[in-house]
């Protein structure tokens, strides 16, 4: 959510950035909000000078009892009423404009860093660099549901029976990697100084709407029905909401957090839930890293945190690209979002496995988390997010990476210690 004062000062700038964003529909947003802005802040002029007024005329009605004017006081009185009732009148009216400014303000989207490109949708997103080689290997890459199921390591048919489409049963050896993935990405973080952390799985809906958009909130999240709960869809909900209407020391930040959780999502509006696949599912883990930091550190906490997934992947010898997010991929709280694809040899291509965000203070915001400078002033801090790893949307990169010509999976020596040892899965 923006400042409401770059709306007073600069409403240029955020048509502009409205428009970058190729969200023209949005632009009379920004002057319905300059005008019930107007109208909020003329309420409370004239609601203080009431007050006052109020205030001197009580005074007066003790004075004229006292002199025994008692018809004068009573015509005081009269006037002290009526204006409690234009009093009220203008407090409710407050009220309203203040929340229909801040609905109006929770879908202008955040201005967005100079360095984005400007596009469309995802088919705009820039390539920045590899890292690693991309092998296509002399033999054929089954599909990766087939080389679970070689290892007797999925059942799609009895989650689809208990649960429907978009989940899974993992089991045996494939289940044991999947966990020492997660393991491995928990360690790998906690090693690079972030502080491990488990969060509740469940937050309320002011949360839910401090850490993202309502058109999001809609696509994604699970609904507890008749409580005020909502299933996290990233761990970087209740982990950005556990920060909310606190006042953080400076000296205390950063605050770098990797956070485990399961995650679940709706996925309205994707390409649809796999009948045979684990891409894109209702349920998934994650290993996730977080950051609430001053303002001038999140640029660089932003490059450190989406070299941390490269890293990570490398360190199992998987080939990865990173993608800048153009302007009409980004989320409306986003300033800045980069993607880490991962080399699928069986599609010869790269697909998506983590994404960093820079949020500004647009978090901070919704949910008032502030800072106290060592000078005493108060501001909101900046909020950055980022995947280390999301199996089993990762295991498909590795099964892939890691299949030989003779059906057995190698095990890269970073993992074999929470894999028992084992250097072969065959």
């Amino acid at each position: 959510m923006l400042d409401i004062n770059l709306l007073r000062t600069n409403p240029d700038l955020v048509r502009e950035n409205i428009k970058k964003k190729f969200q023209d529909a949005k632009l009379p947003l920004v002057d319905e909000v300059i005008a019930m802005d107007k109208e909020y802040r003329d309420a409370i002029q004239k609601g203080d000078a009431l007050r006052n007024q109020r205030k001197v005329l009580s005074k007066q009605i003790g004075g004229l009892l006292g002199k025994g004017q008692k018809d004068e006081a009573e015509q005081v009185k009269a006037q002290v009423a009526a204006m409690a009732d234009e009093l009220q009148a203008l407090e409710n009216r407050e009220e309203e404009l203040k929340a229909e400014i801040r609905k109006r303000m929770l879908v202008i989207p955040n201005i967005i860093d100079p360095s984005v490109p400007i596009g469309r949708d995802d088919s705009e997103n820039v390539e920045i660099e590899r890292f690693g080689e991309p092998v296509v290997p002399d033999f054929e890459i089954p599909y990766h549901v087939d080389i679970m199921e070689k290892y007797n390591g999925i059942d799609l048919d009895a989650a689809r029976r208990t649960s429907g489409n978009g989940f899974y049963y993992l089991k045996g050896d494939i289940a044991r990697l999947h966990s020492a993935i997660l393991s491995y990405g928990r360690d790998f973080m906690i090693d690079r100084g972030f502080t491990y952390v488990i969060p509740p799985y469940m937050i309320h809906g002011d949360v839910v709407n401090g850490v993202m958009s309502f058109a999001e909130m809609e696509n994604m999240m699970y609904k507890i029905e008749g409580e005020d709960l909502y299933l996290i869809g990233t761990s970087e909900h209740s982990m950005i909401g556990s920060f909310i209407d606190s006042i953080l020391d400076e000296d205390t930040l950063p605050r770098t957090l990797t956070s485990y959780s399961p995650c679940f999502r709706k996925e309205v509006g994707a390409h649809g839930i796999e009948e045979r696949g684990v891409y894109r599912i209702h349920q998934f883990e994650k290993q996730e890293m977080i950051v609430v930091c001053k303002p001038e550190e999140s640029p660089m906490w932003f490059d450190r945190l989406w070299q941390n997934t490269v890293d990570f992947f490398r360190s199992l010898d998987i080939p990865v690209r990173t993608l800048e997010c153009c302007s009409g991929d980004l989320a409306d709280l986003k300033v800045k979002s980069l993607d880490v694809e991962a080399w699928s040899p069986r599609q010869k291509k790269y697909f998506e496995v983590g994404s960093c965000s820079n949020l500004g203070d647009a978090q901070a915001r919704r949910l008032q988390i502030r800072v106290r400078g060592n000078d005493g002033k108060k501001y909101l801090a900046h909020t950055l997010n980022n995947t280390c790893v999301a199996p089993p949307r990762m295991l498909i990169a590795f099964l892939e990476n890691n299949l030989t010509a003779d059906g057995r999976i190698h095990i890269p020596q970073p993992l074999q210690m929470y894999m028992g040892g084992k250097e072969w899965i065959q």
